[in-house]
This record gives structure tokens, C-alpha cells and sequence, in this order.
């Protein structure tokens, strides 16, 4: 290297002659050895720093997590709380019905907070009893086979884990439920039984809402026993005030950057426009749309097959795996509701929480504009909830409408047949409320702050991550229909799908807000057990996603068991769903049995249960001899009963079980994972 080169010059004397001397080190030397030592110096001096500074840096770490984020004791000492509400949720209702429960606290002598337990330290409950005339109250929904919800699933683990001593502990839960299916409020019924297990005190009787039948109700006739329990355990009086109690305050801000305002986003602002993996429900991905095309060839019903395209996204996904698709609302719905209510929808907005203490500063992400709010924030199709009805009747300035709307949020007999007949009958949304009853005008930011949000919907991926790791499928029916008052209802997110034309008008391509959810609905670890699926209708989903890794199974060179298939539809030549490709894997030997029920092309109806019945023998040697997997997906008022009813059936006839013998071996089945459903009401 040049700057290492160094001119060679003699020693000299006194008198400036050259001495004639052979030195002991060259000046190479010398700089060899300078440098040698600096680095020795340096190693040592910057060790002994990092030595030093080790310490200074550990003494520094506790505040980093402070005790108050996930204490929610100190947070009710410190509030002056005496009662707090946990959800577990999957869909916002439970969140929803734990905010009224709070809210309502005020008006029965109790204070009381909202709280999520997945953000605090659950196994601080057993301190609740510090504080004087404490309460526990938990309103707990099920997911999928008896789970707890993804929110609740760390204290579910807790409840499971641990045997802390819960005395002192005052606790009420109330559970949301579908009846439908096999595991009836499982979550609520367990949290009720472990925690006076543990000790606490239930306050009072566990509620039970079946979402098959009206869960607004039973949660309001719960609710309507629950607070006199609670004042006459308690001690308290209620207020008996029944004035409207804001949760937000509408901000309207002066200097607007509007780089600072949402426009749709579920999380970080501007998440649409930098995406950044990993992708969830706060932050979803924008998928393209690849394709979109019709399934049926005829009938009323339209059919969709959709591909989204998450090439670049980092997302995984597995066969049996759901997308989450976050819709948007109907434009001109948006738009009429912004013209009843007199008001500008581009007003840019911000509710914040009159309770500074609370972890929900707003209702939806702020600040936003009316208009995204009514979009993407708030459900706006669905009947409203008895709790909105009564808020809103101090808007109506007739007098009538005002008693009917506080009946219908009652808890008498009369108000609860109202309410059936006149809102959820007649599928009356809020913008139909707001048509019916001329005399209602609600300012439009109390309104927002009722509504609820608009959830994600979710769909059984139609496709294979093994096969397809680039693309997410999606089979769904678009739900529209006439209601009892002659207007037209839309679902929301499978109209919004409908019209998600690969190339929009404006030369982009459309995009959907998604995420994958895992789900327990899996293809055998031996790819040689037999597999046996069963999925009428839109119900063929998840089953195109295991035809399509079984048959990549078979091509490499795996042993492959029997792979059958029973799927039903109305009519063969209107919507055979997949036909092609479901007889291309039957040519291809990756289909073993086709199984079609075409329900209205003879006189008598022939269901898939009926194919089922035929097969028998077949089955039973399968399911007793063979180690096969059952798979059900579809409708699980109807088809998941009567198929689950045929297995008994067939455990009987076949098997030579008494029934209540057939009943236990098919429970077994599902205990063991090689019975499992994938269904909805």
C-alpha cells in the first residue's frame, strides 16, 4: 500500500556526519510494532468500557415496561374503578356488549372499565378482591370447535394452568353462543365453572346467547337481571337515570393536515401506501385481484370463484386456512344516510374518549372524515342493536316514535316481539330506521359513536399454499334478497367482491384489504390415510385446496389414500360448481370417488346425507378399519346435523353400535381430529 512505504535514512551525529551503524529494528519495524500495541491499547481500553457500561445499561431496563400497562388493578385504584368488563372477541360483538355493560355502571352505582385481556396481566385477577365492592364481569364467545377466541386465548391458558385462589373475587359472565353447533358456549360455560372453581364468588347466574336464535335479546333480558343482582349484592341504588351517556366528544379540528387524516386504514396511518409485512388484522394486506368469474351457468344465484394475488406479501398460508376480507359499505347507502342527517360527510372529524384513562381513544381509527367513517368503519347494513334504538329515541321529536324505539330496547315481552318483528323480520337497517321514522334526527357524530364497526368477513381459502404459494382463492355466493318492506338487502362484503373487476374503469387494479387466519382444519400428517369430505355448495371451498395438494402429493411420488368426495348442488346444469376441474381429478386418479347430489333435478330431494347413506359400507370399513379422515364444510343449522346424524346412522347399522354408543365413538372422532367441521350459520 503507498502510504506504507517509508524512505530509508542514515543515523547522523554531532556534527552532522553520517554514522555507519546497523540498527537493531528497521523503522518498518518500529511501525509494525506501534501499531500492534495501539490496537492491544485499544482492545483493552474499549473492553474494559463495555465492561463498564454493562451495568449502567441493565439498571435501565424495568422502565421500559412499565407496571401500569398491564396492570388493571392499578389502573382501577388509580381511576377509581370498582368494576371491570372482559371481552373475548372475534367478530366485535362480545367487545361490543362489554362497552354497554360499562357504560351502563354509572346508572347502578358501580364504576366500570372496558378491558381486552390479551392487553393485560391476567393472573392479577385474584387482586381484584383489594378493592372494595369489586366486580369481574366477562362476556365470552366461542370460536370454531369450543375454542376461546384469539384475544382471550392467553387467559384461557391462564383459567387451564393455574390453581391462584380467586377468593374475594366477585364475577358474572355472560357467554355468546351459536346452538348450531357441537360446542354450545364453551368458553363462557368454562370461565363460569373455573372461576368458582378458583374460588371467586358468582354474583350471578351465567347468560347464555344462542347467535342462531337472537343474541341482542338474550343479552338484554340477561342484562335486565343482572343489574338488580348487582345492586342488591352490592348494596347500591340505581340512579334510575336514564339519560344518554356520551362516550366521545366530537372534535372538529381547525388546521387540518390532511397527510394526517385516515382514509380507510385499520392501524398505522398511510398502511396502504407502505406496506410492510407481517401482515393481520391491523394491518392488512392490499391484495390484487387476478381473477373474478361467474361458477354457475344458470339460476338466480351468482356464484364466484376470485384469486388474489399476494406475490411479495411474505403471507403463508396452508389448505384449510380462512382469508379475511375487510369490505366496504354500498356508496349510495352512505350517501342517503349523509342527506337525511343534513350534514357535510367530508367534515374531517375526531371522537375522543371523554375518559382519558382508557386504552380506546377512539371509536374508529381518527381523525377521518364522516364519509370514510359510514365506508369503512361502521356497519351500517346489518338491523341495529336495541342499545343504539334507545340512544337514538331522544332525537325523535315525536312523541310515538320515541315510546316505540325505547320499547323495542326494553326488556318487556312486548318490546322484545317489537323488536323482532319490526327490525330484524324486516331486515331494517339504520338508514331504513332512519326512513321509517321521519321524526329521527340524530346528529350524525352521536350516530357514528353508536354504530359498531364494520368487521372483516371470512372465507375458507379455495386453493393450496403448497400449490398456488402466490395466490389466495376465494368461492362465495352473492347474498342479496328482497325484505318484508320491498327493499333490496345486499351483503356487504360478497357485492363488494361482485363488482371487483380485475381492471377497474380507472386503468388500476382492484385491490382487496386481506389477511390469513390459520384455522385447525387440516389435511392427515400420512398422506395414506383416506380422506372423506363432504361440502354441498360453497362448502366445496377448503376441499379444491386439499384436491389440489393431494393430487401435488401423488406427483411426488407419495402413497396417497382414497381421497372421496360428497358435494351437492340444485342442478347439474346450472351450478355444478368446479365441474371441469373436479372431473379432471377424478380422470387423474387424484379423485377416487365423485359423489354429486343434485337436490332438484328428480322429484324428491337427494341430499348429500343420502349419497352417504348408500355408500355405507364402504364408509364405515374406511372410518372403523382404515384410519379416514371426515371433513364437513357448509351449512351448520341444516347439512352438518343431518350428516353428523347419518355417521350415527351408519355406526348402527354398520357398525352394530347402540346409539348412544355410535354418538360416543363419533365424538371420539372428533376428539382424535379425524372428525372435523368448517361450518357457519
Amino acid at each position: 500500500m503507498e502510504d506504507m512505504e517509508v524512505e530509508r535514512v542514515a543515523p547522523e551525529g554531532p556534527d552532522g556526519a553520517p554514522v555507519e551503524e546497523e540498527p537493531l529494528f528497521t523503522n518498518l519495524d518500529i511501525i509494525l510494532f506501534s501499531l500492534i500495541v495501539g490496537l492491544l491499547i485499544y482492545w483493552f481500553l474499549s473492553r474494559k468500557k463495555t465492561e463498564e457500561t454493562i451495568p449502567e445499561f441493565k439498571r435501565l431496563t424495568p422502565v421500559v415496561t412499565p407496571q401500569r400497562e398491564t396492570s388493571f388493578i392499578e389502573k382501577m385504584k388509580k381511576t377509581n374503578r370498582n368494576m371491570v368488563v372482559f371481552y373475548g372477541s372475534q367478530t366485535g360483538t362480545a367487545e361490543e356488549f362489554c362497552s354497554r355493560l360499562a357504560k351502563d355502571a354509572q346508572r347502578y352505582g358501580m364504576r366500570g372499565m372496558s378491558a381486552d385481556p390479551e392487553e393485560y396481566d391476567m393472573s392479577e385477577l385474584p387482586r381484584l378482591a383489594e378493592i372494595d365492592n369489586s366486580l369481574a364481569v366477562f362476556c365470552m364467545a366461542t370460536y370454531g370447535e369450543g375454542d376461546p377466541t384469539d384475544n382471550a386465548q392467553d387467559f384461557y391458558d391462564w383459567m387451564q394452568e393455574n390453581d391462584e385462589d380467586l377468593k374475594g373475587v366477585n364475577f358474572a359472565v355472560f357467554g355468546l353462543g351459536n346452538k348450531t353447533y357441537e360446542h354450545f358456549n364453551a368458553m363462557g360455560k368454562y370461565t363460569d365453572k373455573r372461576l368458582e372453581e378458583l374460588g371467586g364468588k358468582r354474583i350471578y347466574d351465567l347468560g347464555m346467547g344462542d347467535d342462531d336464535g337472537n343474541l341482542e335479546e338474550d343479552f338484554v333480558s340477561w342484562k335486565e337481571q343482572f343489574w338488580p343482582a348487582v345492586c342488591e349484592h352490592f348494596g347500591v341504588e340505581a340512579t334510575g337515570d336514564d339519560t344518554s351517556i356520551r362516550q366521545y366528544e366530537l372534535v372538529v379540528p381547525t388546521d387540518i393536515n390532511m397527510n394526517k387524516v385516515y382514509t380507510g386504514e385499520m392501524g398505522r396511518l398511510k398502511s396502504f401506501e407502505t406496506q410492510k409485512p407481517p401482515f393481520d388484522a391491523k394491518n392488512p394486506y392490499l391484495a390484487t385481484v387476478a381473477v373474478n368469474r361467474q361458477l354457475n351457468q344458470a339460476g338466480d344465484r351468482h356464484l364466484m370463484h376470485l384469486e388474489l394475488d399476494i406475490s411479495g406479501s411474505k403471507i403463508r398460508y396452508d389448505s384449510g386456512d380462512h382469508v379475511a376480507v375487510y369490505p366496504v359499505n354500498d356508496v349510495s347507502i352512505v350517501n342517503r344516510i349523509g342527506q337525511i342527517l343534513d350534514a357535510d360527510l367530508d367534515t374531517v372529524i375526531s371522537l375522543n374518549n371523554l375518559d382519558e384513562e382508557s386504552n380506546k381513544k377512539h371509536p374508529f381509527p381518527c381523525p377521518t372524515t364522516y364519509r370514510t367513517a359510514l365506508t369503512h368503519y361502521l356497519d351500517i347494513t346489518n338491523p341495529p342493536r336495541t342499545n343504539v334504538l334507545f340512544e337514538l329515541a331522544q332525537y325523535a321529536t315525536d312523541p310515538k316514535d320515541q315510546e316505540t324505539l325505547r320499547k323495542m330496547a326494553s326488556a318487556s315481552p312486548e318490546g322484545k316481539g317489537l323488536y323482532q318483528s319490526w327490525v330484524l323480520d324486516a331486515q331494517r337497517n339504520i338508514l331504513a330506521v332512519l326512513e321509517d321514522m321521519p321524526s329521527l334526527h340524530p346528529t350524525i357524530d352521536h350516530l357514528c359513536e353508536l354504530l359498531p364497526r364494520l368487521q372483516a368477513r371470512y372465507y375458507s381459502i379455495a386453493s393450496s399454499g403448497k400449490v398456488y404459494p402466490t395466490m389466495v382463492s376465494i368461492c362465495a355466493v352473492v347474498v342479496e334478497f328482497q325484505t318484508s318492506t320491498g327493499r333490496s338487502f345486499k351483503g356487504v362484503a360478497t357485492n363488494w367482491l361482485k363488482n371487483k373487476v380485475v381492471v377497474m374503469d380507472n386503468g388500476h387494479k382492484a385491490t382487496v384489504p386481506m389477511y390469513v387466519r390459520k384455522s385447525q382444519f387440516r389435511l392427515p400428517f400420512k398422506a395414506s390415510n383416506p380422506v372423506v369430505m363432504i361440502g354441498p355448495g360453497t362448502g366445496i371451498a377448503p376441499f379444491m385446496g386439499f384436491l389440489q395438494e393431494r393430487g401435488w402429493m401423488k406427483e411426488q411420488g407419495k402413497d396417497v389414500g382414497e381421497t372421496i368426495l360428497y358435494f351437492g348442488c340444485r342442478r347439474r346444469n346450472e351450478d355444478f360448481l368446479y365441474q371441469q376441474e373436479l372431473e379432471e381429478f377424478e380422470k387423474a386418479g387424484v379423485l377416487t370417488q365423485l359423489n354429486v347430489a343434485f337436490s332438484r333435478d328428480q322429484e324428491g330431494k337427494v341430499y348429500v346425507q343420502h349419497l352417504l347413506k348408500k355408500n355405507k359400507e364402504h364408509l364405515w370399513k374406511l372410518i372403523h378399519t382404515d384410519n379416514a379422515h371426515i371433513y364437513i364444510c357448509g351449512d351448520a343449522r341444516n347439512m352438518a346435523r343431518d350428516v353428523q346424524n347419518t355417521f350415527y346412522d351408519i355406526a348402527e347399522e354398520v357398525g352394530g353400535l347402540t346409539h348412544t354408543q355410535a354418538v360416543a365413538y363419533i365424538k371420539k372422532l372428533m376428539t382424535k381430529g379425524r372428525y372435523s367441521q368448517d361450518v357457519w350459520s
